[in-house]
């Protein structure tokens, strides 16, 4: 019976183990768990499919949009890159096939068959980043231009899945060349250098055509650890490691059939050049740019589209004649200033514009002593007066109007004028009476006499016969700008309006160019990757006759000659031009030309803290600073190493000479005044002799009684062109060249 029992008893706890032990089977069957999974599973889906439909391609971040603004010289080499960011964006036919190549060889051999994102490194990265394990993980390339052209750098989970979700899209709605090209110009390549054309140039020196498969092998290697890479500055660890990265890349470009083997073979690995600073605003640069970023604003470009960046602008600027530009600045002014203890030399700035006057282009450019310590550029400011370089305009215009003197005698250049001081002028609406300088009167002179010694009654008198509005038109045409003070009266003459050495290297270049009009351009070409500026050309129409150009031309010879411009003489080249120094030696200027180059050079006297004009007088301890002196010297050391050392070329002249049969004003007796009652102080005579060598004209004879003028003998080719009027003493009325003795081989002059 006990055993029974005891049967009966183990029947039941074997029955409940049973049941029990089924009941968990029948809760976790097969059937039961892959539903659930299934359920799970569409669930995540759905989850990843919700997420794909919320999240959005987003524009570009700012960053990968910005880029620097290259600008070069001429020559195409480089002269600066404006922006903190250095990146050139270019296209891929702008890289070479096999470079592209190498970028996919080293970072995603599926690239071309992909779906655009590679889930088992992103799974990967973001267990990495959970766990606190730092980057690893690997990433497609449509992955990493996601990352770099829309998200940011951060290591967050929720930007990884955006990562991935960006990619499945962009890699459905770009092509792959498209997304290579962004992969391409959004890396960062170590050398402040965004993007392959920015790499190219900061590791070889050349653009990304240029690029080779083993350089182009070497910047695909480098995007893995660009500082730790970069083998001038890699320590031996990082120069094996790059080694093997560059080996692996191109192995890998073999393995894929991109690279045949024996090519391959033969490689050598690319030591890149040592890095150089990035080239910045400091020095003549700054006003490069900034005058070449105003001109494109001229000429309808928003400044915001110059802001953005991404253009290639190629600058009409000479990289030899900058060079000599600032060298002469140096050697004549600067060496012999003492800015830091003189109070004088403090205050005194320099600027200059030298423009090729065949082309318009400005091949040369003088703004400061540097542009991140004085901002404001001396070459393209109007707030100075230009003073006597204006009086060339009011001969010009009595020519151009075919004007006479008050009782009815032709303007030219052997017009006698009264050179009075202080005479009142006769005819004028507005009393006018200007000094020359020191009260010095000449009596009787030829207008080439007053011209070559700056005498500023007569140009006083002539503005008058000519009429200032008619002055104001001429000289508009011929380039300068309306501005503040150009008000039209007889103080006029003197050069009391606002004006530029930019506004003034135009108006001499245009009387170089035989009155066509040069508009000074210093941009040569503007191109970004979606438009190309279309520039004007800089010469234009003509503006003024040639005979009017080529007779103000050929008087302004004289004044380099035998004038106050005698600092620019020398036989080394043919030269005209005109010297200015404004009231109380504010300015002073030397604006000339030779047959190949028009070039103004000015000194300013500027109190830069208060913001005030202050005389120049005491410059070097020099006293007055004409504009005989040092921006002359300037000028002549310029030219003449912008020439070569000098030039045969001679300008080629076509004047038209009247002859003055008119009676001998009397002359007045000088008065004494102070040099600084004059509006202008341009010495009235050159001290001295002119320089050695300088060659010299034989006056020839007046012949009042003749009623006519007589041939001047021909000139020699190696004399200077003669001017129209005996350059020995100024100027004699009477001599006007000869019917087959144009200057300079120019033709007939005409009467």
């Amino acid at each position: 019976m006990g055993r029974a029992k005891a049967r009966r008893s183990r029947q039941r706890g074997a029955r409940r183990e049973q049941g029990s032990g089924g009941g968990i089977r029948r809760l976790f069957t097969w059937r039961k768990l892959l539903g659930t999974f299934s359920v799970l599973l569409l669930l995540l889906l759905g989850g990843l499919y919700a997420v794909y439909l919320l999240v959005p391609v987003p524009t570009a971040n700012a960053e990968a949009e910005l880029q620097s603004n290259v600008y070069k010289y001429s020559d195409g080499s480089v002269l600066a890159r404006s922006g903190k960011v250095n990146r050139s964006i270019v296209g891929l036919d702008e890289i070479p096939d096999p470079v592209e190549k190498a970028f996919v060889a080293a970072e995603n051999k599926t690239f071309y068959e992909d779906s655009g994102v590679d889930f088992k490194g992103t799974v990967r990265g973001v267990v990495n980043t959970l766990t606190g394990r730092g980057k690893q993980g690997g990433s497609t390339i449509t992955q990493q231009y996601v990352k770099n052209y829309y998200l940011d750098q951060s290591q967050t989970v929720t930007r990884k899945l955006k990562e991935l979700v960006i990619s499945l899209k962009v890699d459905q709605r770009q092509s792959k060349d498209e997304i290579l090209a962004g992969y391409l110009n959004t890396s960062y390549y170590g050398r402040n250098a965004y993007g392959i054309q920015a790499a190219a140039q900061a590791y070889y020196g050349v653009d990304a055509d240029k690029l080779t498969v083993e350089r182009g092998a070497y910047l695909a290697a480098l995007l893995q650890a660009p500082s730790q890479y970069d083998w001038t500055s890699a320590s031996p660890t990082g120069r094996r490691l790059v080694t093997e990265r560059w080996n692996y890349v191109l192995d890998n470009m073999v393995e894929e059939s991109w690279l045949d083997p024996a090519e391959r073979a033969r490689m050598t690995f690319p030591v890149p050049h040592r890095p150089k600073p990035a080239p910045g605003m400091e020095g003549q640069t700054g006003y490069l740019v900034e005058a070449a970023n105003q001109e494109l604003v001229e000429q309808g470009v928003k400044e915001e589209d110059l802001r953005a960046g991404g253009w290639t602008i190629t600058l009409n600027i000479d990289k030899r004649r900058q060079r000599e530009l600032v060298e002469a600045v140096d050697e004549q002014l600067e060496s012999r200033l003492d800015r830091e203890d003189d109070e004088v030399d403090s205050t005194v700035q320099a600027g200059a514009t030298s423009v090729d006057p065949k082309t318009g282009h400005v091949v040369a450019l003088y703004g400061g002593v540097d542009a991140t310590e004085h901002w404001m550029s001396n070459a393209t400011r109007r707030d100075y007066q230009p003073a006597s370089t204006f009086k060339p305009l009011v001969l010009a215009s009595a020519l151009e109007n075919g004007s006479r003197t008050q009782d009815g005698r032709r303007i030219g250049a052997n017009t006698r004028y009264d050179g009075t001081s202080g005479r009142p002028v006769q005819g004028g609406d507005t009393p006018f009476a200007p000094e020359n300088l020191d009260d010095r009167s000449y009596g009787e002179v030829t207008v080439q006499e007053a011209m070559n010694k700056s005498i500023n009654s007569v140009f006083a008198q002539m503005i008058v016969d000519v009429g200032p509005g008619k002055v104001k038109k001429t000289a508009l045409a011929l380039g300068m700008k309306d501005t503040d003070g150009f008000v039209e009266q007889p103080a006029m003459t003197l050069g009391t309006m606002g004006a530029s050495t930019w506004d003034m290297a135009g108006v001499y270049a245009t009387l170089d160019n035989h009155g066509k009009k040069v508009t000074p351009a210093i941009v040569r070409s503007a191109e970004h990757e979606d438009r190309t500026v279309e520039l004007p050309d800089p010469i234009g129409a003509q503006v003024v006759a040639r005979q009017t150009a080529d007779t103000v031309t050929s008087v302004l010879t004289g004044v380099v000659t035998n004038g106050s411009g005698h600092e620019a003489n020398t036989p080394a080249y043919r030269a005209a031009g005109k010297t200015g120094t404004s009231e109380n030696n504010k300015s002073a200027w030397f604006a000339g030309y030779t047959p190949e180059l028009a070039t103004v050079v000015a000194l300013f006297g500027e109190d830069a803290e208060k913001g005030t004009q202050v005389t120049l007088t005491g410059t070097a301890d020099s006293g007055r600073a004409s504009g005989g002196g040092f921006p002359a010297r300037i000028w002549a050391d310029y030219t003449l190493d912008a020439l070569g050392g000098g030039s045969d070329a001679r300008f080629d002249l076509d004047v038209t000479e009247f002859y003055d049969p008119g009676p001998k004003p009397t002359a007045t007796s000088s008065r004494s005044a102070s040099p600084s009652s004059s509006p202008d102080d341009d010495p009235e005579e050159p001290s001295g002799t002119p320089s050695p060598g300088a060659p010299s004209a034989t006056p020839s004879a007046p012949s009042p009684s003749a009623g006519r003028p007589t041939p001047s003998p021909t000139q020699s080719p190696s004399s200077p062109p003669p001017s129209t009027t005996d350059p020995g003493d100024g100027g004699q009325p009477g001599t006007e060249p000869g019917p087959d003795t144009g200057p300079d081989g120019g033709g007939p002059a005409r009467q």
